[in-house]
């Protein structure tokens, strides 16, 4: 299981075999704090009663580690995994509430013969886990299971899932009873009957503390910049991401002062100048005198890397392909760590979701038939206008963002209709009601924070940086500003005129304003003409075909041909997808 996860941590690697319980911790480490044997992992205290594996970082570990040592502590490395152990064994699980940062942890307490599992504030860092036949497995990524069985039975809905989201909404994986742990949520194992206890220890509210403006800009502003520096942190190289839109440019812009002669960033780019954002890059390098490489990433780039593409996806999912580029030259640029501006959007308002509220507004009052007959519409865009049937905040989620209807679904998987629907009733319950209370952009942002951020993105950026062993760093979901951002009334937080106005308000003044008046343009790329030469493992079908040739014909987006592409691969055989 350790070393199917190996690629993710190439540094140094450690077993810990427990002397009283049929226990075992492996670890794989990728070293960026602390690069010395003294931050070897499985780690013990020195009583050798706490014993801990970690993945992650924890930004405020220098302040924790001064807050213990004031109550006598002491420490043998500069590692923020020491700090860990001492504030657990001062805390308990209490310290949970106190980290800012990024983890996945397994720490077993041979005080209190209990085992717990805990996962951060924002679920950037995954961890899965099942408990079964008296028996637990936990690992960072879901391919460590079939390494120890590989018979593990299959989940049987996944492709159904995945061809309405275009990725797998938590709770659900590939393999049968294996889950992630929620975000923010810590599970106390009773050792050795396994009685597993989740308990929250972080959740976001909306406490609408902030209605002034100019008190909310100032404190943006603060804030961001603090998790920054915070973010920087590191004994090995890092840089940043710098595609030429608002968030990366910020946050570049924001690094300069902590690293002001070893600010380096990296940025993609194509032949075909439609897709070229090298004007924007250059007015940040040029306003912040960056190290930057630019790396040409060409259709034959895309045809030879296919195959390690989705042998680095750990859970399918219809992008991740930029991330995969961008972390491969991340690595051969001689980077450990880079930064992200994943996040901004679903925060501040910055999706195209958050102009359509009018829109679906309208939509929801049309009487329940015509969303059942919506599906018999020739355009997949007015097509998805049947999802707004599922009367919660899923519906809408789906309206922007969902794939393929139930009807097509059960075509495409020849199933029926009514399982997919079976299937859709369940997810609804996974929705809170309290969020019908929020106001539109205010609920648009929970669906795309909760749904499509953490369910595609952050595993997306997760699994493509450690297949290169690169940590992505994720400043925009800094504990305390996430915490922030939601403590601000909506009428001060977003705005009618322009998308993400509040970020805009705040740092306006330090960008250029080509960077922020823009129209929105995500990281794209040529993929149009280049999916078309995609087939399915096993060659084409009716089925590939037909939607092959919708694709040629512009009428379908490329993301939904590679969606069923991806669900015709088989787990246990992983057979190459064919390029012609």
């Amino acid at each position: 299981m350790r070393d199917a996860m190996q690629h993710g941590g190439p540094d140094d690697c450690g077993i810990y075999l427990d002397d009283e319980f049929p226990l075992a911790f492996g670890h794989r480490r990728l070293s960026l704090l602390d690069l010395s044997p003294l931050g070897h992992q499985p780690m013990m205290d020195a009583s050798k009663k706490i014993v801990l594996v970690f993945n992650g970082e924890i930004y405020n570990f220098q302040e924790i580690k001064k807050e213990l040592e004031g109550k006598d502590y002491h420490f043998r490395s500069s590692s923020d995994t020491e700090v860990i152990i001492y504030a657990y064994i001062e805390w308990g699980k209490e310290c949970f509430k106190k980290f800012n940062g990024m983890f996945a942890l397994a720490l077993l307490d041979k005080r209190n013969n209990k085992l717990i599992l805990a996962r951060d504030h924002a679920g950037i860092k995954p961890l899965y886990y099942s408990i079964q036949d008296r028996q637990l497995y936990f690992a960072s990524e879901v391919r460590a299971f079939t390494q120890i069985k590989p018979e593990w039975p299959e989940n049987s809905d996944w492709r159904k899932y995945f061809l309405l989201f275009g990725h797998l909404p938590e709770p659900v994986t590939t393999l049968q009873r294996v889950v992630p742990l929620p975000k923010g949520t810590l599970l106390e194992i009773d050792l050795p009957s396994l009685k597993a206890a989740p308990q929250q220890f972080f959740s976001l509210y909306y406490n609408y503390t902030i209605g002034n403006k100019e008190e909310a800009i100032h404190k943006i502003h603060g804030t961001l910049t603090k998790a920054v520096e915070r973010h920087l942190v590191s004994d090995a190289p890092i840089g940043l991401f710098l595609s030429g839109g608002l968030d990366s440019s910020l946050l570049t812009v924001l690094a300069k002062p902590f690293i002001p002669d070893n600010l380096h960033t990296l940025s993609i780019i194509f032949e075909n100048e439609k897709y070229s954002e090298k004007y924007y890059q250059d007015l940040i390098i040029n306003q912040t005198k960056a190290k930057h490489r630019s790396y040409l990433v060409t259709e034959d780039d895309f045809k030879h890397s296919m195959e390690d593409i989705v042998a680095a996806m750990d859970q399918p999912s219809n992008d991740g392909i930029n991330s995969y580029f961008i972390c491969k030259y991340a690595k051969e640029y001689g980077l450990k760590a880079v930064l992200s501006g994943l996040g901004a959007d679903e925060l501040f308002g910055g999706y195209e979701s958050f102009n359509r509220t009018k829109a679906i507004a309208s939509l929801r009052i049309l009487p329940d038939f015509m969303f059942k007959v919506a599906g018999i519409f020739p355009d997949d865009k007015r097509k998805k206008i049947s999802f707004l049937g599922v009367k919660n905040g899923l519906g809408e989620y789906l309206f922007n963002r969902g794939f393929f209807i139930p009807s097509q679904v059960a075509a495409l998987l020849d199933c029926t209709e009514g399982e997919v629907n079976a299937m859709l009733e369940q997810m609804q319950g996974h929705i809170p009601a309290f969020i019908e209370r929020l106001v539109p952009q205010e609920k648009i942002s929970y669906l795309e924070t909760n749904l499509y951020m953490q369910n595609q993105l952050l595993k997306d950026t997760d699994y493509m940086s450690m297949w290169h062993s690169i940590e992505v760093r994720v400043p925009f979901l800094d504990k305390d500003l996430m915490e922030l951002v939601y403590s601000i009334n909506p009428d001060v937080r977003y705005s009618k005129v322009r998308n993400k106005y509040l970020l805009i308000e705040a740092f306006g003044k330090e960008l250029p304003a080509e960077i922020w008046k823009r129209p929105k343009q995500g990281f794209v790329f040529p993929f149009e003409q280049w999916m078309k030469q995609v087939m399915p493992a096993g060659g084409a079908s009716a089925k590939s075909a037909a939607l092959q040739k919708g694709l040629t014909n512009g009428n379908i987006h490329w993301s939904r041909y590679w969606s069923f592409v991806l669900s015709q691969q088989q787990r246990a055989k992983k057979e190459s997808l064919t390029i012609s």
